[in-house]
């Protein structure tokens, strides 16, 4: 099979190339390769869920088990937009090679580690490759498929992340329970040696260089923000005292990296976040919706296993298959809202609805006990997970149809990029929550009880966010849908 090569038009002022006739398609091999990519940075959101009791058990340190899943989201969220500029200067191909290549090494040094220190350090490392697997392979999608070809593969994309969230827990458990914890870590390597060889040898882009500045002052303000930020949730109230110079300072450093922020990206050429985005007040409400089903999927995915396994017995693999009813739930949601606003149907209810079911699912939550029988357990969060469901998908809609068709990217990563710092602050924060209600001391009974009390305040928090998102979807316009796509970017 002879490979096509396709000009990679990075933007910029460059001349756009000449016209020759178009090239072929690739093959559906090559778009399996790159699609591989999102799975594994999907997969890996998930994927430990399952495992952390037992890594708790292993390595110890139970007071800092949010930051396993925090260190990830974290790099992942700040490196997103970096990613995508790099692509635009270097050529994207190169800029997803080297995301990979970051996220299987730092995949290897998760299941080498020896204490949670190192596990948490190499998370952040996997994190940081993590960021390039999203963007880098839709940004190569848009280059070598046509406009219709590019809106089947999203459609592709809107089928695996449901079965990628839902396969998560169910393959971290298997592999906890057969192998070893490790090798939650371990798996990433075949899967991502697949897409390197598959992307190396089929996908073939001539990339042409534009000189283009790195918003590095907005990079390094947001990073410095959100990494303040999500310390400021970890230890106020829980390390420290909110009154203890060191939360204070921590609060001053996340209020004045975020305001100069603001400030440098109002004034750049080449923003990572384009403010004029914020002006629509559909894409704002969007983003906010997007925030709390993020921190209130992740919030459920951590910490739920902890009760069906610390609790309830369960193994960890089973714990996997108790959390299907939250996945199905968020799948069943999405995939519905998708076909109907597709058809012409409206969409403001749905987020409104979303918030109300995604409150009371987790206030159904509060009924967990010591002896709530498993399967009760396991339905109670169908109710979160489909609230959470008609949040996502609405968000999404609407992020698309509020920008410009020259924003669309920057739409897209805005959103991914505020669903993963609402997943980092969320278990951040409900995770404080969690550690000060369980009694690590505590033996038999008493610490099945302490770890229900830590759900249950995992719960209160899930359900003050989804709160939050009930109130804010009333502000929510009903406008149109685009019925037509805009001129496609490069």
């Amino acid at each position: 099979m002879t490979t096509p090569t396709h000009t990679e038009n990075t933007g910029g002022t460059g001349e756009p190339p000449a016209a020759g006739p178009a090239p072929a398609p690739p093959s559906r091999l090559v778009i399996a390769g790159l699609l591989l990519g999102i799975v594994l940075a999907t997969l890996d959101g998930t994927v430990v869920g399952t495992a952390l009791p037992v890594i708790v058990d292993d390595l110890g340190g139970l007071a800092h088990l949010s930051w396993v899943v925090t260190a990830y989201l974290l790099t992942t969220a700040v490196s997103t937009p970096l990613w995508g500029k790099l692509g635009d200067l270097w050529g994207r191909k190169g800029s997803y090679v080297a995301s990979i290549i970051a996220f299987l090494a730092g995949s290897v040094l998760c299941g080498l580690a020896q204490d949670m220190g190192q596990l948490i350090a190499f998370r952040a490392l996997q994190g940081l490759g993590a960021g390039g697997l999203f963007v880098g392979a839709l940004s190569l999608i848009g280059t070598l498929l046509t406009p219709a070809e590019a809106g089947r593969s999203q459609s592709v994309i809107g089928v695996l992340l449901p079965a990628a969230m839902i396969g998560g827990p169910l393959i971290g458990g298997f592999l906890t329970d057969q192998l070893d914890w490790r090798w939650v870590f371990y798996v990433n390597v075949p899967v991502g040696a697949v897409a390197l060889a598959v992307i190396g040898a089929g996908v073939r882009v001539r990339t042409t260089r534009v000189k283009a500045r790195v918003d590095l002052a907005g990079a390094g303000l947001l990073t410095a923000g959100i990494v303040a930020l999500t310390l400021l949730a970890a230890w106020a109230g829980n390390a420290y005292a909110w009154s203890s110079p060191q939360v204070l300072a921590l609060a001053v450093l996340a209020a004045a990296a975020l305001a100069g922020f603001v400030r440098v990206e109002r004034r750049a050429a080449e923003p990572v976040i384009p403010p004029r985005l914020f002006a629509d007040r559909n894409f704002t409400v969007a983003q906010v919706l997007s925030f709390v089903a993020g921190g209130a999927m992740l919030a459920a995915a951590s910490y739920l296993p902890q009760y069906m396994q610390h609790v309830r017995g369960a193994s960890a693999t089973r714990s996997g298959l108790l959390l299907l009813p939250l996945m199905l739930g968020m799948m069943g949601a999405q995939l519905t809202i998708g076909r109907r606003v597709g058809a012409g149907g409206r969409y403001r209810a749905y987020p409104i609805a979303g918030g109300a079911v995604a409150t009371a699912g987790a206030l159904a939550l509060l009924l967990l006990g010591t002896g709530t029988p498993v399967w009760a357990a396991s339905a109670l969060t169908l109710i979160l997970g489909t609230g959470i469901g008609c949040l996502m998908q609405p968000a999404m809609l609407i992020t698309l149809n509020s920008a410009e068709p020259r924003d669309i990217g920057a739409a897209s990563g805005t959103q991914t990029l505020l669903r993963t710092i609402g997943g980092s602050l969320g278990v951040a924060v409900l995770g404080s929550v969690f550690a000060g209600r369980v009694d690590e001391g505590a033996h038999g009974a008493a610490f099945r009880s302490s770890v229900v009390d830590g759900v249950h305040g995992v719960a209160l928090g899930t359900a003050l966010l989804c709160a939050v998102a009930f109130a804010a979807s009333w502000a929510v316009r009903e406008v149109p849908l685009r019925s037509a796509a805009g001129p496609r970017q490069g």
